[in-house]
């Protein structure tokens, strides 16, 4: 059976500094976090990073993968995320869920923690400067930047299995993941309005790049659990999203894509004639009824090969169940709103809007397009584009729609506001939050799969968590409860 799909959503959040001379985006990020970490700062245990290792035991000459910047700000969160700088990005790493309505929560509450860290950073700056972050991924300019999906995925599964039936998967599920962009951009065709924000930007079908010759899907071979057991899919092709049903469909009918992908269930070969064409082909077409070429000469469109994913799911779901892709009830309302999100987009896209991000964003420009005059060239509906993603709720159309009840919710508010302190208790994270919430002090350091903690005397003491299924609130919460020091909890680990 496949390995239980523990998912993480990874958001780099476009930056600028307002009013200042030199808008410098490192300076603008850092500060940022160092203004709403009020905590002692926990540092970032960077002895087990490798992003250069690669899944096919090779890698292309001239490959370049990401740099590992230990000198730049990091932080760990009470909830279990990594808040850090990127490069010149702030970004929010969620803590590992269970299932998919917890990854959208926690990829939620990474919305509250930014919006909160503009706040607090007026006190760090001079009154006429602010710092403001979008969560997109394009600063039309050519500079494309990233929201990456991780998922638990059995060791034994060779990833050219993974890659072959993936391919097909990424290309056609933008259908419904796209954040929506005025034009293109990156050479691609001149587009009034397309589905997605990152397609123009892909150039390989498979690589370990993430910020060149981009491909569909990366190869980066770094688990962050037990290597002999586990690999970590790391997903780049996917948007920013701000619709919580997107981000619900984007990561849970991938999980159970991997889901049956692990247990041999997909028995058609819908391999795609040319892939990397394919990316933008359906995301220019917002019609969505222009058909792609199959690699055994058939044609279908984006949403026929969406059925024949999910007509697969159904039937995994009834023979095998979809416990290991966050459980069936979670799993019967992805399959629930996947079902009816594909039917709505062959017979009334505008139904979705309030639904999908790329729908409801087309819709509100089309509006003012419509009432202003506006060709789809003009800047200034560029410039609402940006202002949909606007991190400030004040200034963000996205959210002015939320308030007026225009976009659909599957979160209440309250459980967001929590989740930007309080970990996830179904999985290793439960373990890290709960260590920072209670002893910050007592952390020397912190990474995805372990923790250096100061007890009290020499030496410091690593606590392993390789397997991220344990650590919950279930496995450790009698621990906690017992525990008055850290020196208490590690003689409970122990024991």
């Amino acid at each position: 059976m496949a390995v239980p799909k523990l998912i993480g959503i990874e958001t780099e959040y476009g930056v600028v500094l307002r009013g200042a001379p030199d808008p410098n985006p490192v300076l603008a990020s850092s500060l940022l976090i160092n203004a709403f970490v009020d905590q002692r700062r926990v540092g970032w245990d960077f002895d087990d990073e490798s992003p250069g290792r690669d899944a096919r035991g090779f890698a292309r000459d001239g490959a370049q993968p990401p740099d590992v910047e230990t000198h730049l700000v990091n932080a760990v969160l009470t909830n279990g995320a990594r808040y850090y700088v990127d490069h010149a990005h702030p970004e929010y790493s969620s803590p590992e869920c269970s299932d998919a309505l917890q990854a959208v929560l926690y990829d939620k509450a990474g919305e509250r923690i930014l919006a909160r860290s503009m706040q607090a950073a007026r006190r760090l700056i001079p009154d006429d400067q602010e710092i403001v972050v979008y969560k997109n991924n394009s600063d039309g300019k050519g500079n494309s930047y990233g929201t990456h999906e991780n998922y638990l995925v059995d060791r034994g599964v060779a990833f050219t299995q993974l890659v072959r039936n993936l391919i097909p998967w990424f290309v056609t599920r933008q259908v419904f993941t796209g954040a929506g962009k005025v034009g293109s951009e990156n050479g691609a065709a001149k587009v009034d309005y397309q589905i997605t924000q990152r397609a123009d930007f892909f150039e390989e079908e498979v690589g370990l790049e993430t910020t060149l010759k981009r491909p569909i899907v990366n190869t980066r071979d770094e688990p962050h659990a037990d290597p002999q057991r586990y690999r970590r899919l790391h997903v780049i092709v996917g948007d920013a999203n701000l619709c919580e049903v997107s981000t619900l469909l984007k990561v849970g009918t991938t999980a159970i894509v991997l889901g049956m992908i692990e247990d041999g269930f997909i028995d058609k070969d819908l391999s795609l004639a040319s892939s990397v064409p394919a990316m933008r082909h359906v995301s220019h077409d917002l019609t969505l009824r222009r058909p792609l070429e199959l690699a055994d000469g058939s044609r279908a469109t984006a949403v026929e090969l969406q059925w024949e994913f999910l007509r697969l799911a159904r039937k995994y779901a009834d023979e095998r169940g979809l416990e290991p892709c966050g459980g069936d009830e979670v799993g019967a309302m992805v399959l629930d709103r996947w079902e009816a999100t594909l039917g709505a987009l062959e017979s009334d896209v505008a139904s979705l809007d309030g639904v999908l991000d790329w729908v409801t964003k087309h819709r509100l420009l089309a509006a003012y397009a419509e009432r202003d005059r506006l060709d789809w060239g003009d800047a200034k509906l560029a410039l609402l584009d940006l202002q949909d993603h606007d991190g400030r709720p004040a200034r963000s159309l996205y959210e002015k729609l939320v308030a007026a009840g225009k976009v659909e919710r599957l979160l209440a508010e309250d459980d967001v506001q929590a989740a930007t302190n309080v970990p996830p208790p179904t999985t290793r994270a439960f373990f890290r939050g709960q260590v920072l919430s209670r002893w910050p002090d007592a952390v020397v350091a912190a990474n995805w799969d372990s923790l250096i903690l100061d007890v009290g005397s020499d030496p410091l003491r690593r606590i392993p968590m390789m397997e991220p299924t344990r650590g919950t609130q279930a496995h450790v919460g009698a621990l906690f409860d017992a525990a008055r020091t850290p020196r208490d909890l590690v003689d409970g680990l122990s024991g």
